[in-house]
């Protein structure tokens, strides 16, 4: 929208004589300006322009014992910069010199007509308003050069910026004090080159120019990089320097020296009780427990060792209306066998050997909360039984004792084996299995939950940074791309004790590769001195054999898009599973199947 010179506008009119400035007043208001102040004397000008703004000034050069060049000097002495116009009858050299010297817009003799008053009070307003403008705009621009310049200072980050030659046009105090022990050199106006011996750093100007020639930052690619001493884990973003024409003129780097943690892509629930993932599968888990803990069903929970079910008894508990009860646990596989049901329903005093008073077992102990029965698939057919008469009666009777006992006990087991096999060899009670198998929860292994092990190291590491005393800034994306490659037989208990080595071992501030065990570091084959996999377009034959590095017309599909993801995503691996809309270590995993090294293609 365009505003008139008109629009808001305020004119102070100065004469003694009051006919000439209420004409003036009449004129300019009948033009539109909205304010015009018509006063009669040098004192009541002083008193207009102290209280108020004004965007014209227009004085006679007669006021009464003062003139409108006093007026003028008054005027520029508070600092006043609107235009002022002087009206004279007698045009004066001196006087026109005096005005000129102290910015006097104008000088208008009388008989002053209407056009012409009309005119030089546009004229002079739009001057005033477009200087405003211009002034506004510089200083507008030199509040952002100098916050642009405080923030490039201050940033804790490293900061350089080269041009499409790769010579630094500009480096930031971190930058200068990031690289002045290993490469003291680089400074503004030399070349980029090699900023370090590590070959993942060496690859920077490869990037550099990527980035210019397509346009697309590359965004938080992780590397390790041995400046001094340990390992340093380095976050490189790189970003196009445009200079507005659509071509950039160079790029702009920025090092940290290594955030915290890499936090991965994740959608819902990343941590449930003490229980953490964020798969999908882990999102029904959570969903499932929440509903199941309302009611006091007995739960079966199956999965391998190490898959957390005794985390998913406490959440089954929280969330349950028996929370502020006892939860008792009891590993089955721990107790004697001829232990175990003493154990769990308790004695009296004097009914075996030993039995030197009464005893409350464990389902006592539980009265009004929650017992769970660890392994249970472990436990002989004599317990079978009487557990299996415990949850249909809700009572039992103590070893050695007549009198019935009745309690409130909702229970939960859990084991690592298949117990409906075992119901099938006959080595457990089918009754029992259906009975505690009302609702049941599997735990899946950790290699099934795409994308937990970073949540989980992030997590493991956060706890020993605390346990051991020790500040770790991180992992490296290499160390974490093996630990998501990996089958991890063991599932999150082996994972943490990988977690607990890596920080008991590392004398630095980040997890690397050398920190991990042999059977991790060294899980893959050694696929760079095999030939390059190629791409079979015919249909592989149905009785032959099939050599591995000839691929079936899927492998084929799936490799191409691959390969087109990784070249879409300039070789970052985390873009092009999020391209795929696949979690990372799937596309590790398939790249490993299908042989794929990126360093075989034109990436």
């Amino acid at each position: 929208m365009v505003h008139s010179v008109t629009d808001s506008t305020s004119i102070l009119v100065v004469d003694d004589e009051a006919s000439l400035r209420n004409t003036f007043r009449i004129f300019l208001e009948r033009a539109g300006y909205e304010t015009v102040v018509a006063v009669g004397s040098f004192d009541e000008a002083v008193a207009a322009i102290s209280s108020r703004i004004f965007d014209l000034i227009i004085t006679d050069i007669v006021l009464g014992s003062h003139s409108g060049i006093d007026l003028l000097k008054k005027i520029r002495e508070f600092g006043i910069k609107c235009p002022v116009v002087i009206v004279t009858g007698y045009p004066h050299v001196d006087t026109a010199s005096d005005a000129v010297r102290l910015g006097a817009f104008d000088y208008i003799p009388k008989p002053v007509e209407k056009e012409t008053l009309l005119k030089t009070a546009r004229l002079a307003i739009t001057q005033y308003r477009l200087e405003q403008e211009k002034q506004e705009a510089q200083q507008t621009k030199e509040q952002y050069r100098y916050f642009l310049e405080t923030i490039f200072k201050s940033v804790s980050d490293s900061i350089i910026s080269v041009d499409r030659d790769h010579n630094i046009l500009k480096m930031n105090l971190a930058a200068t004090r990031f690289f002045q022990k290993t490469q003291p050199d680089l400074q503004e106006g030399s070349k980029l080159g090699n900023m370090c011996p590590n070959s993942a750093m060496c690859q920077i100007t490869d990037n550099i120019t990527r980035v210019m020639n397509t346009g697309i930052e590359m965004r938080d690619h992780r590397v390790e990089c041995i400046l001094e001493g340990p390992c340093t884990l380095l976050s490189i973003c790189i970003s196009p320097l445009d200079d507005g024409t659509g071509t950039p003129m160079g790029a702009v780097l920025v090092f940290r020296d290594m955030s915290w943690k890499i936090q991965p892509l994740v959608q819902g629930r990343t941590q449930f009780h003490k229980m953490i993932g964020a798969s999908a599968v882990m999102q029904n888990i959570y969903m499932m427990i929440e509903n199941i803990g309302k009611v006091d069903t007995s739960v079966l929970i199956t999965g391998a060792s190490g898959t957390g079910k005794e985390l998913t008894v406490h959440a089954l508990h929280q969330e349950s209306k028996r929370r502020n009860q006892p939860l008792v646990m009891i590993d089955c596989t721990a107790i004697a066998e001829n232990l175990l049901e003493s154990e769990l329903f308790g004695h009296k005093k004097g009914s075996f050997t030993g039995a030197d008073e009464n005893r409350g077992g464990r389902i006592l102990q539980a009265d009004g909360g929650t017992l769970f029965l660890d392994e249970i698939g472990n436990i002989s057919m004599t317990v079978q039984l009487r557990l299996l008469r415990f949850l249909q009666e809700k009572t039992f009777y103590p070893v050695g004792s007549d009198k019935a006992v009745q309690v409130d006990v909702r229970v939960i087991a859990a084991t690592n084996v298949a117990l409906k096999e075992k119901v099938t060899e006959g080595s457990f009670r089918e009754d029992l299995y259906f009975r505690l198998r009302i609702i049941d929860i599997h735990l899946p292994p950790l290699r099934e939950r795409e994308g937990d092990i970073a949540l989980l190291t992030n997590h493991f590491l956060h706890h020993f940074t605390e346990k051991l005393g020790k500040k770790f800034t991180g992992i490296s994306e290499q160390a974490l791309a093996l630990l998501c490659g990996y089958e991890w037989p063991g599932n999150i208990r082996e994972l943490e004790h990988v977690i607990e080595r890596a920080c008991v071992l590392s004398q630095g501030t980040t997890i690397s590769t050398e920190n991990l065990p042999e059977e991790i570091v060294h899980q893959f084959p050694n696929i760079s001195s095999e030939p390059p996999p190629r791409i079979v377009k015919n249909k592989v034959p149905e009785n032959g054999p099939v050599h591995h590095s000839a691929l079936t017309e899927q492998n084929q599909e799936t490799t191409e898009k691959i390969v087109a993801s990784l070249k879409k995503a300039g070789g970052n691996k985390a873009k092009a599973a999020r391209i795929l809309k696949i979690d990372r270590s799937t596309l590790y995993r398939k790249m490993r199947e299908l042989h794929i090294n990126i360093d075989m293609f034109d990436i």
